[in-house]
């Protein structure tokens, strides 16, 4: 029998919607979330809400639906922020984006464990293609937080293509993935032929996604509301807020019909917002963003050095991918029409899940994933010029180096300043991490040999070590994000969040059964004092009145008081709508009453804009330029000494 700790979920950790899913039967399940399904299908709001009066945490739908009343205490799109230094303020405590992450994976897992019944401590968990260091380091802090063993990460383009690779791994393709998440464009290019998956090329616009949509349609309804009624609702946030939610919630009606209405009543005072939408309005408002798509499909087909009439096949991910005008312009820009075997909201769930299978032993599967680095990988040389070692779309795993010299003459010690991204000049690229080389040997300039070399692992996660080969001596870093969370102060959170989880179950419990309390109330007494008005005895009347009364005065007692005297509450009214049944008097509402009960228990209002949007922009390294008209006779300080680069660099292959 396997043994049950090894199983691994596949998790979509998506900046407006997360998605998790499991290999059963060899093939890929989307695990449902604890609320059920929503507009986007399976997949739940990556959102996290702290309610006003101190109780449990929300996750998910849950936290969505009292946005509108709490703004102040609600995060969205935390994923933005990952691997930055933000903090979020809330309620006098102060939370790193990884917590927020966390929360959201401590939901998934949770979730995964009531669909399997078995206990869940591994994850295979995805990330955009433009992440770099610091984001997937902190993507692995936030799975250590929620007690995931993050068994390995994987980029979400990389992802869809497995999922869609399952079943078709023989037959030799070029496969075009148009990831259009929330806030994020990737277009990947990948070859898949003998069970090999290979990435050729990765482009995309960190800066466009389905929220900018929806911020064009709310554009738009506002200024017609303004036109109407002469009102600005700019400045009101709740109203805004539930602008935000009608205008997502109509884009994704109209990908499936040709019309539909947007109302918000009382929007501002009084007044009422009505405004009809076609879809063919809808396209004329996103036109323009649809359209900058093309640079980034140019640019992936360019670096793949590949013409659109070579690719064989398209996947599409992410929720504006449902829309017709992005599958049409999709299909025109690449001249044939995208798979529709794969839903864009489950993909990369999927092929988290398939790569999970296989690690887990579940898949019986001779695919071999090999990723790439998106962004090229270096170090600071003289004058603060970057010098390349791993370029972009370079396959990983992999291993090379350079060798480079000193710049002065009895250079006893260099510093190795590692940097990532596109940018010649160190300053206008990312700092990763920096560390010296001592006690090298003094000896004129352009003498010493400096061995620079750089391993990536499957993870993405970068190794480097610079060896003086004059003597052996060598020096490394595990490439560690600057805001990357300590050992102890990941060890701390997850002992934090493991020793509050039964605190936390109690209180929310406290919270449903006195919402259901609340609820049975107010639908009992329209009930009683309505509909079966004229139709009970007065003894029934004081009855229910009375039990409606202790119940009341029990709301903010514990929880089985609050259960007793519901369920006493809920016996008096079943025995009198049992009686006035038998009377064959059908009680108007008695049906309602539960549907009532049930629909202000489990409302769930539309989420956040589809899918999986990512990462903003990172701060600019710090740079230390040369101010020499002769940069290789340059001399620094021997501890901020920068290697120079040899005239013959020597590289070795890559693994």
């Amino acid at each position: 029998m396997k043994n049950l700790a090894e199983r691994i979920i596949g998790i979509d950790l998506g900046t407006s919607n997360s998605a998790a899913a499991i290999i059963q039967g060899g093939k890929p399940t989307i695990i449902p979330s604890a609320e059920g399904q929503t507009a986007h299908g399976k997949a739940f709001p990556s959102v996290v809400a702290f309610p006003k009066d101190g109780s449990a945490m929300l996750v998910g739908t849950p936290a969505v639906n009292q946005a509108v009343t709490n703004p102040e205490n609600t995060i969205t799109k935390a994923k933005r922020k990952m691997g930055t230094d933000h903090v979020y303020k809330i309620q006098g405590k102060e939370y790193k984006p990884q917590q927020i992450s966390a929360f959201i994976l401590q939901k998934i897992k949770k979730d995964a464990e009531a669909f399997t019944g078995d206990k869940i401590t591994k994850a295979v968990i995805t990330v955009p293609a433009y992440f770099d260091d610091n984001q997937r380091q902190a993507t692995k802090d936030a799975g250590t937080i929620a007690g995931l063993e993050v068994a390995r990460i994987i980029n979400e383009p990389t992802a869809a293509a497995l999922a869609f690779g399952l079943d078709k791994a023989k037959q030799d393709m070029k496969i075009l993935v148009f990831d259009f998440g929330g806030g994020t464009l990737d277009v990947t290019i990948m070859e898949m032929g003998g069970g090999v998956f290979e990435v050729q090329s990765t482009s995309g616009d960190t800066k466009l996604g389905g929220t900018d949509m929806d911020q064009l349609l709310m554009d738009y309804v506002k200024e017609e509301f303004r036109k109407k009624e002469g009102v600005d609702l700019s400045s009101d946030k709740k109203a805004m807020e539930r602008l935000r939610e009608a205008c997502e919630k109509a884009k994704i009606q109209l990908s499936g019909v040709m019309e539909t209405d947007i109302s918000l009543p009382y929007i501002h005072e009084k007044t009422t917002l009505e405004v009809k939408l076609t879809r063919a309005k809808l396209d004329s408002i996103v036109t323009s963003l649809v359209e900058r798509c093309k640079p980034s499909i140019d640019k992936a087909l360019e670096d793949a050095k590949i013409s659109a009439s070579e690719i064989t096949k398209i996947v599409l991910v992410g929720g504006p991918t449902r829309m017709p005008i992005v599958k049409k312009f999709v299909t025109d820009a690449i001249g044939k029409e995208a798979e529709s075997g794969v839903d864009p909201m489950e993909a990369v769930a999927f092929g988290a899940a398939v790569q999970a299978g296989i690690l887990a032993g579940d898949v019986e599967s001779d695919i071999v994933l090999l990723d790439v680095t998106p962004l090229t990988l270096g170090i600071e040389t003289l004058g603060g010029v970057r010098e390349p070692i791993i370029e972009r779309n370079t396959t990983i795993p992999t291993s090379k180096d350079k060798t480079f010299t000193t710049a002065a003459d009895s250079q006893t010690a260099v510093t190795i300043n590692v940097v990532q991204g596109e940018r010649p000049m160190v300053a206008d690229n990312v700092s990763l991490g920096s560390f010296n080389l001592t006690d090298v040997p003094p000896a004129p300039r352009g003498v010493p040999q400096i061995n620079v070399k750089f391993d990536i692992d499957a993870n993405g996660i970068i190794n480097v070590t610079a060896k003086d080969l004059g003597t052996g001596k060598d020096a490394k870093i595990t490439i560690e994000s600057s805001t990357k969370l300590s050992d102890e102060e990941v060890e701390k959170l997850k002992e934090d969040a493991e020793k509050h989880a039964e605190e936390d179950k109690k209180k929310k419990d406290t919270v449903d059964i006195k919402n259901e309390a609340e609820s049975f109330i107010y639908t009992t007494e329209k009930l009683v004092n309505q509909d079966l008005k004229d139709k009970i005895s007065q003894e029934q009347g004081i009855k229910v009145t009375d039990a409606i009364k202790e119940l009341k005065e029990v709301l903010s007692q514990d929880v089985d008081q609050i259960k007793t005297k519901l369920d006493a509450l809920k016996a008096i009214l079943n025995e009198i709508t049992t009686e006035l049944y038998k009377n064959a008097t059908p009680p108007p509402g008695a049906d309602q009453q539960k549907d009532e009960t049930k629909s202000e228990e489990k409302s769930e209002p539309e989420p956040e804009s589809e899918s999986k949007p990512e990462s903003e922009s990172k701060p600019e390294s710090e740079s230390k330029p040369e101010s020499e008209s002769k940069p290789e006779s340059e001399s620094k300080p021997e501890s901020e000494s920068k290697p120079e680069p040899e005239s013959k660099p020597d590289e070795e292959q890559s693994k």
